[in-house]
């Protein structure tokens, strides 16, 4: 029979503190996930910056104050009007909502169902009420499950706050720091786990960048789709919706297409026909070209793998885990080939060769 010793039962106990310690200390784990994917971001230009001779701290410096400006003229130059579009979106959106129960009603008279039963369903789905519920319930449920920390912490200025400090500090001490992390380790772990910082930093980084690039291409093709097709008092919050979502691999596109949509069909015409077609061609394009060359080739992650990311982050963490954990997963995947299934393929070789 076996029995555990007193070193298991210490191993154990340690174990389970320190499962304890994560779990109260996981918003601030949370910020560290988001900070790391911001740094592994950021890294390739603060490191052609470190190569023009301009001291590592001082790059981190003018970058993030870069960034922090181009976001701030990105919000003032164009964040009024999508706030006006979106507001005059939610204002139309009941009399869209009653455009498309009339034609709902319409199609099932046609196809010969009168039972009241169907109507009272139509109804029901269309009711505006039901409907802003169901969103309310639904956006505070994938907020709450993020544990509280998208509302109490990420949402605020500390958050941001805390995530750039962090992530400063990683992009200025990214030596000292990663010295320090890999020596807890002994060898020849040390030297292995050292030699995959950057590998799994490029991976992540290379997600982030991928998809950013990608949103921003759709959303300004999107907008000035719209616009084209006559849709232009709408067409920047509806562009900028559709970027957004477009974040979120898999359900972003369709989640993003929705709103755009059931304006075009509440416009009647052609106009539908041509909407839908722009979202379908936009959507093969960043699928077959895009993705694969902007994402795909720095992913390298199956769409399965990548699909049970979003999927389990978004259970876990809400919409913020749908965001942190695709990116997480691709570095994770370098870790894996490097560490175990390289290894693993070579040994195989040579206990075949011997």
């Amino acid at each position: 029979m076996y029995t555990l010793s007193n070193s298991n039962l210490l191993v154990i106990l340690a174990a389970g503190l320190l499962l304890v310690l994560l779990w109260q200390l996981r918003g601030l784990l949370l910020l560290l996930m988001i900070a790391v994917i911001l740094a592994s971001t950021l890294a390739p230009i603060i490191n052609a910056a470190q190569k023009l001779k301009i001291p590592r701290w001082l790059a981190v410096i003018l970058v993030y104050l870069a960034l922090i400006a181009i976001v701030t003229g990105a919000g003032l130059f164009i964040g009024p009007t999508v706030f006006e579009q979106i507001k005059l979106l939610a204002g139309k959106l009941p009399s869209y909502l009653d455009v498309l129960q009339s034609l709902a009603e319409k199609l099932v008279v046609r196809l010969g169902m009168t039972e009241p039963e169907i109507f009272d369903l139509i109804n029901q789905i269309f009711d505006i009420h039901a409907l802003t519920a169901w969103g309310f319930r639904s956006s505070r449920e994938l907020l709450l499950r993020s544990y509280g920390v998208t509302l109490d912490i990420i949402g605020g200025v500390l958050g941001v706050l805390l995530v750039l400090l962090f992530s400063g500090y990683m992009l200025s001490a990214s030596d000292k720091l990663i010295k320090g992390l890999v020596s807890l380790f002994p060898q020849p772990w040390e030297d292995r786990l050292a030699a995959q910082v950057i590998p799994v930093s490029q991976r992540m980084g290379g997600y982030i960048q991928g998809r950013i690039l990608v949103s921003t291409i759709l959303s300004i093709v999107i907008t000035l789709g719209l616009k084209l097709l006559g849709i232009s008092e709408l067409a920047v919050g509806l562009g900028v919706i559709a970027g957004v979502t477009n974040l979120i691999p898999f359900f972003g596109p369709v989640l993003g297409s929705s709103p755009a949509l059931i304006v075009a069909i509440a416009q009647g015409g052609w106009t539908f026909l041509w909407v839908f077609l722009l979202f379908v061609i936009i959507q093969n394009v960043e699928t077959y070209v895009l993705d694969p060359l902007l994402v795909g080739n720095s992913v390298k992650v199956p769409p399965l793998y990548q699909l049970l990311a979003v999927l389990g982050g978004a259970k876990v963490l809400g919409i913020i885990g749908a965001l942190i954990v695709p990116p997480w997963v691709a570095g994770a995947s370098v870790l894996l080939k490097n560490l175990y299934l390289k290894p693993k393929l070579l040994a195989e070789e040579t206990a075949d060769k011997n």
